[in-house]
């Protein structure tokens, strides 16, 4: 598989590490009321979804940017790859 960098294009995805379904840049607040059912949720609970999914990648052989890469899990065709600070940032 190939991941298309937003900056340096093509790269092999041999330089780059997979970290996961993406939630996890939506870590919930823990000093709200209801924070460890929250927090259960968020370390333990993820879903085994068939189709579009966005996914941590980080470009360890490279200029070791965190990448969301939106990805389909059936084709494993990429449809979207942005920067996973910008993602944060505007969620």
């Amino acid at each position: 598989m190939r991941i298309p960098h937003p900056i340096l294009g093509l790269r092999d995805q041999s330089e780059f590490v997979y970290l996961g379904d993406a939630c996890l840049l939506e870590r919930p607040d823990g000093m709200q009321a209801d924070a460890l059912q929250k927090m259960t949720e968020y370390a333990y609970q993820r879903d085994n979804c068939r189709g579009l999914h966005r996914e941590l990648w980080f470009h360890e052989q490279g200029d070791r940017a965190w990448l969301v890469v939106t990805r389909n899990t059936v084709t494993h065709e990429i449809v979207k790859v942005e920067f996973a600070n910008e993602v944060a940032s505007h969620d």
